[in-house]
């Protein structure tokens, strides 16, 4: 249901989400999936339930059900009995955007890998729920460019050094959804044409020698979701980048990086990682995140911080790691940073930390960018929990330790 009172006629519902309504033009053939609500920066789309009539026959997994006509293959997975949960291994599959971008909930539909959380349902479809071994993963990405400043996981020494630092790369979907996402056109897109690992790190290879940069960058939305794609995208970058100049660097939340995927990371090339603490308490990354399971919420915050403590620990002479917080002082206090300085400088006070400073985007527009002067503070403040390195993000540029 569309509130044409808060409606701008952004159409950003039609450019960015993939949806069996909108290329139909008939209300009836909408699935509910969601995706148009989700990314609608003004909230004007709301969801309601309806009484799904008719059923259609598929084959699943080589067996003939019925299921509810006009849904998604994974609301029809989950009328069967199959659970789709938002943190890996949680459920039968794991389905974290919800808007297509990340493809991390594929099945094999009519022999072709498609997202189950986007895909209409039709009379006669086959699925396979098991990807079989050799399919290659797909995730959509977008927004190929060069990077003056890079991310949290970019040295600081580099900034300023020349126009350039970095080719970047935007992983499209995204498992949170924060109210001021500073990225919110990525993280929602799911028509972009997903690309294999090997179509992905040609592209970037190619940008890396037009930009004349080393370093190559994928950021997000939330670039880790697709475990299989990106280590796969990691190694075949490292193959087309062999020389030893090529740095592989990864922007994540960080919140499903268990040590084993880290391990994986490290093994597939990963030279630099950048994972951003999205707050201390769990009411305050709810809060930044827009994350309302709280359960979920804490699992995502302490997979997060574990992730730093690991990457200190055990990797600390091998892949260079720089962490990002935020800043905004109606999204965390700064009682809460020291609390954050402190346990960072726990874990190790030569950690570089840049301090993202929040600014108005998506639903949140009524934030103003905090000035430089009050960034200033914030930096003294971390400096005095004993961090050595800690950059700010400014409206006239980073405040470099």
């Amino acid at each position: 249901m569309r509130d044409l009172d808060r409606c701008v006629h952004c159409e950003i519902c039609e450019t960015l989400v993939p949806c069996a309504r909108l290329e139909s033009r008939r209300i009836e053939d909408c699935t509910g999936c969601g995706a148009c609500a989700s990314a609608c920066p003004e909230e004007a789309i709301r969801m309601e339930a309806v009484d799904r009539q008719g059923t259609v026959t598929l084959t699943v997994d080589g067996g003939p059900v019925e299921v509810p006509a006009g849904v998604t293959v994974q609301q029809a997975l989950e009328s069967l009995g199959h659970t789709f949960g938002r943190f890996p291994g949680d459920g039968d599959h794991f389905a974290p955007c919800g808007s297509g971008g990340c493809g991390a909930c594929a099945v094999v539909v009519d022999g072709i890998l498609q997202r189950s959380c986007v895909t209409p349902v039709r009379e006669g479809m086959e699925i396979w729920t098991d990807i079989p071994k050799g399919s290659l993963p797909l995730r959509a990405v977008t927004g190929w460019t060069g990077h003056g400043a890079g991310g949290a996981g970019t040295p600081w020494q580099l900034q300023g050094t020349r126009p350039l630092i970095e080719a970047a790369v935007f992983a499209c979907g995204c498992n949170l959804r924060c109210p001021q996402c500073q990225n919110w056109t990525v993280t929602y897109r799911g028509t972009e044409p997903p690309l294999t690992p090997r179509e992905a790190a040609v592209r970037m290879t190619v940008e890396r020698r037009r930009l004349g940069v080393s370093r190559m960058a994928i950021s997000g939305g939330e670039c880790t979701l697709n475990r299989p794609w990106l280590t796969r995208y990691l190694r075949e970058l490292g193959r087309l980048n062999p020389d030893p100049a090529a740095r592989l660097h990864v922007d994540t939340n960080a919140t499903i990086l268990t040590p084993d995927y880290l391990d994986d990371l490290v093994a597939a090339g990963m030279t630099d990682i950048g994972p951003d603490l999205k707050g201390f308490r769990t009411e305050t990354f709810m809060a930044i995140t827009g994350i309302h399971d709280a359960g979920l919420a804490e699992r995502y915050l302490r997979t997060s911080w574990e992730a730093v403590r690991y990457l200190a620990d055990r990797y600390s002479e091998r892949v260079f790691f720089g962490v990002g917080i935020p800043y905004h002082p109606l999204l965390v206090s700064r009682e809460e940073l020291a609390l954050m300085g402190d346990a960072l400088s726990r874990i190790d006070p030569a950690i570089q930390v840049t301090v993202l400073d929040y600014r108005p985007a998506f639903r949140r527009k009524d934030l103003t960018r905090p000035p430089a002067r009050e960034m200033r503070e914030i930096q003294g403040l971390l400096r005095g929990m004993g961090l050595r390195t800690v950059i700010c993000q400014t409206a006239r540029g980073p405040l470099g330790p």
